[in-house]
């Protein structure tokens, strides 16, 4: 192995996971060099591979989340397929699974007999609502643990019922925490001599970035609320309006920073005015504090506000789309989006490996892989 490697190369990773969060784990692990062998039924496959937006018969979304993969089919139902699962189990560092609390055990393939074939085996078990507890056998998507976990409700505009983030929060969230924690697991083996089960659940990766959300209900007596574009008492950060029809983030509730915004503005004052010189007074003063800041970005271009800004350093950005992301020099300098070879679609344009290791850098090798496509490789692998 060379020694600038990805720090995973030697790794090797069953995921028989489907769908978003234990694929995303798997995902997350071949970014970084282990050795994914995605295991999908004969036929259709992962139904990722249907979903989002289809180009020449290709999922796009498939094309991301199953990159650096290999993969092979199996019947799970039929003992064929039971024997191929294990016997890759026997040589594998971890396996993901995503099903239903059961599943696995249906099968034949339970922590009991995965583990006597491999005691060294890491099993990552993600489900709605964990491996146990009262609610542990009902399906759970990714909006169900949101619900659960506390985010759903404090998303969206106060007048409004709760909303959704964009993108499949819950799901990519408990991939992240799956990958996390095989990660542990895979540091512990040493010490242990055994491998161990990470039974992560949606609900419990999305309440983990609620920060103190319980805390302040529990001793303050305080129930966090939707508050639109604001984090209600954290002033000024929000978005604000230009002359030329976009909206601008600005963020600068820090007392020096806010002093730095009021010098930007023209209006030095406000840093010494009692209701606005501090944290805690700028809070109690939010809506008017924003007021001030809209009439004054409204006056001007978007390019005229980020260049006095930033002439401030007072931190201030657009709402990017994907468009303005694959134009953005900064974007490009980083590599922050590379173009990955498809042998249908020709260049596939994604988000590159995060985070950036300066010496064991991950890579994406290839993009999402057909079904079956490494059916005889792997098989051939086992004999």
């Amino acid at each position: 192995m060379k020694p600038n490697s990805p720090p995973l190369v030697g790794v090797r990773v069953i995921e028989l996971g489907q769908l978003i969060a234990g694929p995303f784990c798997g995902q997350l692990l071949a970014d970084f060099g282990a050795d994914v062998i995605k295991v999908e039924e004969p036929g259709q496959g992962d139904p990722m591979r249907r979903w989002g937006y289809v180009v020449q018969g290709k999922s796009l979304s498939w094309s991301v989340i199953a990159r650096n993969k290999r993969c092979v089919t199996a019947d799970l139902r039929t003992p064929e397929g039971v024997e191929l699962i294990l016997g890759l189990a026997c040589e594998a560092d971890v396996v993901i699974e995503n099903f239903r609390p059961g599943t696995l055990e249906r099968y034949g393939l339970g922590w009991d007999v995965l583990s006597a074939a491999n005691p060294g085996l890491v099993l990552v078990r993600v489900s709605g609502f964990g491996q146990d507890g009262p609610y542990a056998h009902r399906p759970g998507y990714g909006s169900i643990g949101e619900g659960m976990g506390g985010l759903r409700y404090l998303l969206g505009e106060p007048d409004r019922p709760p909303s959704r983030a964009g993108v499949s929060i819950g799901d990519l969230l408990a991939g992240m925490h799956g990958a996390f924690g095989a990660l542990l697991a895979l540091l512990a083996r040493p010490r242990t001599g055994r491998g161990q089960v990470v039974d992560v659940s949606i609900y419990e990766s999305v309440l983990a970035m609620t920060e103190a959300l319980v805390s302040d209900y529990a001793l303050a007596g305080v129930t966090r609320e939707r508050s639109g574009a604001i984090l209600p008492g954290v002033a000024p950060s929000n978005v604000y309006p230009t002359s030329d029809g976009e909206y601008l983030l600005v963020a600068a509730n820090q007392d020096t920073v806010f002093r730095r915004l009021a010098a930007a503005i023209g209006r030095p004052e406000l840093a010494e005015d009692r209701d606005f010189a501090t944290h805690q007074a700028r809070g109690l003063n939010q809506a008017r504090l924003d007021e001030i800041i809209s009439e004054w970005t409204a006056e001007r271009t978007a390019a005229q506000v980020l260049d006095l800004l930033e002439e401030h350093a007072v931190p201030a950005g657009r709402v990017y789309t994907a468009k303005d992301m694959l134009t953005d020099p900064h974007i490009k300098a980083r590599g922050s989006i590379v173009e990955v070879d498809d042998a249908d679609l020709g260049p596939i344009p994604m988000q590159a490996v995060a985070p950036r290791l300066s010496v064991t850098p991950g890579v994406v090798r290839w993009p999402g892989p057909a079904l079956g496509e490494h059916d005889a490789e792997i098989k051939a692998e086992l004999t």
